[in-house]
């Protein structure tokens, strides 16, 4: 199985855009590589042209519709929420075994996939399955994504070493500059990114805040950081 897994320190912290960056630097490249975002949530019908799941298929050159959010994210919820209770808030049960099926049947083709997760690696799915457990049970290696603001150091050295405590291997982080503070200015985002390499012993990339339509068109090269 050829993949990769997207994941994070937290929620909305930038693993779409890495993972639409990606998916746009390979195609650009002429490589082969697909994507899913299989669990989403906060999903609305009537913006799904603003979702996340819109934003991956756009990156690869797929329609915007019913079949193509099928195959990016079957499994959608309403609610804003950590899958557990977004499915409770619909009467809905997230069927683990289900994900990851949907997931290893899209490992086995030929074509190099992303998998990205939802929210960061210790969100709970169903039952007392993390995410973590999500990436354990795909036999992935995972790409960390962190945000730049103050405190985001000692998050993602927390998130590190939990996922290393569990055997999981993270192959390298990246640091997307986060929104200007609302109490402190956040740190300078180079910085940052050399304390996160000094202390965690892992390749760092950084994407800076861009300002402009489909940022992930913009974002810099990160392709190096599938290589085994």
């Amino acid at each position: 199985m050829a993949g990769l897994f997207i994941t994070s320190s937290g929620t909305e912290i930038g693993k779409t855009l890495v993972t639409a960056a990606l998916c746009h630097q390979a195609r650009e490249m002429g490589m082969d590589l697909t994507a899913l975002k299989p669990i989403i949530s906060g999903f609305d019908d009537n913006t799904m042209a603003e979702s996340d799941t819109a934003v991956i298929a756009k990156a690869l050159g797929l329609p915007i519709h019913a079949d193509t959010l099928d195959q990016i994210s079957p499994f959608r919820f309403k609610a804003p929420l950590a899958p557990t209770m977004a499915a409770k808030a619909e009467s809905r049960t997230l069927e683990y075994d289900a994900v990851i099926s949907t997931c290893r049947k899209a490992l086995e083709a030929d074509t190099f996939t992303l998998i990205e997760g939802v929210g960061g690696s210790f969100v709970p799915l169903t039952g007392d399955r993390l995410v973590a457990d999500w990436i354990a049970d795909l036999g992935l290696e995972s790409l960390l994504v962190v945000g730049s603001y103050l405190g985001t150091i000692s998050h993602t050295i927390s998130t590190v070493e939990a996922m290393q405590a569990r055997g999981l291997k993270v192959r390298g982080i990246i640091v997307s500059e986060s929104a200007p503070g609302t109490i402190y200015d956040n740190p300078d985002l180079s910085e940052t990114a050399e304390e996160i390499e000094g202390l965690t012993n892992l390749p760092v990339a950084t994407i800076p805040r861009i300002q402009a339509t489909d940022p992930w068109r913009h974002a810099p090269a990160l392709l190096h950081l599938l290589e085994a």
